[in-house]
Order: structure tokens, then sequence, then C-alpha cells
């Protein structure tokens, strides 16, 4: 199988169901942002300390992968069937305050603003934090156009939340803290 098929050439994609749009169609800036996404998790993955994070991570990659073929799948056009995508994972949005609920068991209480750095692993992951709140406003804006299920946005808004808590993990358990804003430095 060729990794090439020159049918982008012209600027257009299939979407996965049939059907063909531009590049820079709101469904497949939505599914690009949600691959991005999964290659910072992956890269965040590879750069954390705390292996249950690292293992929470992993599954996370999976479900953005189920995540970005439901965008990829529009609703399928009169005498066509729409194609079998995964399931969304929205058992997961319950599991990810869990896992925010515990992380905040052990880290100190939240008294001012983060910002990103400390160790390499909170940094890794506040990036994939970023790049998921721009999926988020991805797939909003594709549901202003068209027919998403809500639950992308959901578990796009949980995710951010697990990346910060993960983070803020990260850097209490390497020891360097969180990395207060210090409104005087900005003057």
């Amino acid at each position: 199988m060729k990794i090439y098929t020159k049918t982008g050439d012209g600027g257009e994609t299939g979407l996965f169901g049939g059907g063909r749009v531009p590049k820079s169609h709101a469904r497949i800036e939505a599914c690009g942002v949600l691959d991005e996404l999964g290659a910072f998790v992956g890269n965040a993955c590879a750069a954390v300390e705390v292996g249950l994070v690292r293992d929470r991570l992993e599954t996370v990659q999976h479900d953005l992968f189920g995540l970005g073929a439901t965008v990829a799948t529009p609703e399928p056009a009169e005498g066509r069937k729409r194609p079998e995508t995964p399931s969304l994972p929205m058992h997961r949005v319950g599991e990810m305050e869990t896992w925010i609920d515990e992380v905040i068991g052990e880290v100190p209480p939240l008294e001012n603003f983060v910002l990103s750095g400390g160790s390499p692993g909170a940094v890794a992951l506040d990036l994939a934090r970023t790049v998921c709140r721009r999926a988020e406003r991805a797939a909003v804006t594709l549901r202003l156009e068209a027919d998403v299920d809500p639950g992308v946005v959901q578990y796009l808004n949980r995710l951010s939340d697990a990346l910060f808590a993960f983070a803020r993990l990260e850097n209490h358990r390497a020891g360097t803290g969180d990395v207060i804003w210090d409104k005087d430095r900005a003057r």
C-alpha cells in the first residue's frame, strides 16, 4: 500500500463515509487538531515521570483516535449509510473527573495562577493542554456548521482539566512545585 495517493494535491480531502471537502474545512481543521493533540499526548507520555499519568495518557491516545474518527464522519448523504466508528468513550469523562480528584488530593491547594514550567513532564503536559483547548475550540466551531456529537466537546473540556492536574502532579512529585505567576514581574 502506498502512503501517497495524490488525491489531495488539489487542496481537497476525502471524508470517512464519502464526500470531499477543502482541506480548510472546519471538519478537517478539527480532525487535524485532534491528530496534533494525539501527538502532543504521545510526547507527554515520553516525558512524564509518574507511571500512573503515563498509563492514563496512553488510554487517552486511544480515545483521541476514536474521537477523530467521529469528527471525520459527517452525516451520510441521502442513500448512503453512515460507516461505523468507535463509540465515544463518554464513561471516560467521569473517569477523568476521578483522576483529577485523586490529583487534587495529593497536590497542595491551588491558591495562585500557575504558569507552564517546572519539570519536563509538566511542560509537555501543559503543551498538550493548550493543544487540547484548541481542539475543543475547533470542535465547537464545527458544531456551529455541522452535526457533531456534543460528547466530543465535553470529552476535550474534561481532558484539558486532567492535563492541567497531571502537570501539577508531575511538578509536585518532582519536587519543583507549581510555577506561580508573579504579577509584579509583569510590570
